[in-house]
């Protein structure tokens, strides 16, 4: 059966540079994939384009390509990227520019049409910055059937990356829902990179880490099988476990919607098929929905903040003396909103100064910029010799920044333009799929399961491993059982039966008073807990000390709790 390897060097705008090189001196690929787009990055980008209009794509990849260039094309690798960002256009143009003087023939084409920020008031986004839809795979397969050895897009989903060169190898069609979706998962495990190949993973101490992590690829076959893997000699592992982490990132509820296709992670099957190889089986799709999303980032005022570090004894009311002086210094004019957060990392009988303090942070916004500005500034710094005993600040606060709002929205994916430019300019429509179905109601059913009642008091992480991540102000943490347990199912069923909502409100006290989903994926032997609104209006707006909500899953693991002793031994 016909088989193509997908490689990734890019999980975000900022990733290791070196990886595109690595990648391609490793060993065989087909295609190179690069995901340098996240909602913060859209946000950068507009700023970038609203400086130079010429701008807005993400640069750092047209810097790894000219050291790359015609290692890829001597390989035969074709290269698929969303590092176009807001200029999809003005990328492509920018590589032809690149190949040309560096005296390499390349064939480039790129996907646009998802730019809506022209249709803002048309649609009631008022203040928008950024307007992208999520565009999917067709036309990158367009782009590459037409012979593109490079395709730069914009925002497309980050699994099309991986999907589109699938469809243009294996002719997949419209109604192919169970390959479509096999390639969605395939994408989806390779779109963040080392974060399949023991990066932020919690049973790190299992990986090899005394060299650079390997990025990921997949070894992907016609039937939807998948196999991912790493390039031999580099660092890190592909486990089970490295996989599932990936797998249960930054997802909500089982049916996984794209525009193509709607993937079932329920329904995903892994199996370790040798070192640092894992299969990926059984993976089932339906209709995608009728709507697709458009992520909208605009201004949302200006903000600042302060660190006041609080020492030795009294800290309750060191923090409530300086934050009496704080809001009586700001009461002229307060700003619109000021949130605190004290931080007690200090320690009884301390042996060192850091260990006997903590920090009492102070957030502010305001639409105005000299109400966070120079009167926030001096109201904290007017106070050093006026406060608390031991006064003094992690740095003194400084002008004030603004800060972006990131909402969603949902058109018919009718109403969203797909064009491809082809290398010799020709321009191709996408149709939107005919085949489409909403997304089922999704609950999250109770499990029942017998166990002894000797527990023990431990942290919960002694058990299972976890993951969390962030999309807009939602907060996900994926929740299993490791792939080694012995009794591994068994220990999932006393998972799933407890870690209800309500738990999960206890043991993570910041999620209290908000919705909060608990979804099974028992293939997985995971669970997949969604809170709504722990992060705000998304990272780029957030006060929250995780504003991208990243180590939720770590502070989840290490509450301590009754856990069933038959699966401690």
């Amino acid at each position: 059966m016909r088989t193509i390897r997908i490689g990734n060097c890019s999980g975000f705008y900022g990733d290791r540079f070196s990886a595109m090189a690595e990648m391609l001196d490793g060993g065989p690929l087909d295609y190179l994939t690069g995901d340098y787009l996240a909602e913060l990055t859209m946000l950068i980008l507009g700023r970038d384009r609203q400086k130079d209009p010429s701008l807005g794509y993400a640069k750092t990849f047209l810097r790894q390509l000219g050291d790359c260039l015609a290692l890829a094309r001597d390989r035969r690798v074709r290269i698929v990227t969303n590092a176009g960002g807001l200029n999809p256009a003005g990328l492509a143009q920018a590589v032809r520019a690149l190949a040309a003087e560096r005296g390499v023939d390349v064939a480039v084409a790129h996907v646009q049409g998802d730019d809506l920020i022209g249709r803002a008031g048309e649609h009631g986004w008022r203040g928008a910055l950024t307007a992208n839809a999520y565009l999917g795979a067709f036309g990158i397969a367009e782009a590459l059937t037409s012979g593109a050895d490079i395709v730069v897009t914009g925002r497309v989903t980050d699994a099309s990356l991986t999907l589109g060169p699938a469809i243009a190898e294996f002719g997949w069609g419209r109604t192919d829902f169970d390959r479509l979706a096999a390639g969605v998962v395939a994408g989806h495990i390779l779109e963040c990179g080392t974060q399949a190949t023991g990066g932020n993973f919690a049973g790190f101490a299992t990986v090899d880490t005394s060299r650079p992590l390997g990025f990921p690829l997949a070894e992907l076959s016609a039937d939807g099988t998948a196999v991912v893997t790493k390039h031999p000699g580099t660092g890190g592992a592909v486990t089970v476990d490295t996989v599932t982490a990936q797998l249960v990132y930054e997802v909500g509820a089982p049916h996984y919607a794209n525009p193509d296709v709607t993937a079932r992670l329920d329904t995903v099957e892994l199996e370790q098929a040798g070192p640092d190889r894992v299969r990926i089986t059984s993976v089932r799709g339906v209709a995608p929905p009728p709507a697709t999303k458009i992520a909208l980032n605009s201004s949302g005022g200006w903000r600042n903040s302060v660190e006041f570090v609080l020492t030795g004894l009294d800290i309750e009311e060191k923090a409530a003396w300086v934050r009496k002086q704080m809001t009586e210094a700001l009461s002229a004019r307060p700003p619109a909103e000021i949130v605190w957060d004290l931080a007690r990392t200090d320690h009884a009988d301390p042996a060192t100064e850091s260990a006997a303090s903590a920090v009492l942070r102070c957030h502010v916004k305001d639409p105005d910029p000299a109400v966070v500005g120079r009167a926030f500034s001096s109201a904290a710094v007017e106070l050093a010799l006026a406060s608390y005993p031991g006064f003094h600040v992690t740095a003194p606060p400084g002008a004030g920044a603004p800060f972006g709002v990131y909402r969603a929205a949902y058109l018919p994916q009718e109403l969203v333009p797909h064009v491809v430019v082809r290398p010799d300019g020709t321009e191709v429509d996408i149709a939107a799929p005919q085949v489409t179905a909403e997304l089922p109601e999704e609950t999250a059913p109770l499990a029942v399961v017998a166990c002894s009642d000797r527990t023990t008091e431990l942290p919960l992480g002694r058990l299972v491993f976890a993951r969390s991540g962030d999309k807009g102000g939602t907060a996900n943490v994926g929740v299993w059982i490791p792939a080694g347990h012995p009794r591994r199912s068994d220990a999932f069923a006393w998972l799933h039966t407890w870690l209800t909502p309500d738990v999960v409100s206890r043991l993570l006290p910041e999620s209290a008073g908000r919705s909060i989903d608990v979804f099974a994926l028992p293939n997985l032997c995971a669970v997949n807990i969604v809170i709504d609104g722990l992060l705000g209006e998304g990272v780029a707006s957030s006060t929250r000390f995780d504003p991208q909500a990243k180590a939720v899953g770590e502070w989840l693991r290490a509450r301590v709790v009754n856990l069933p002793e038959e699966f401690l031994e």
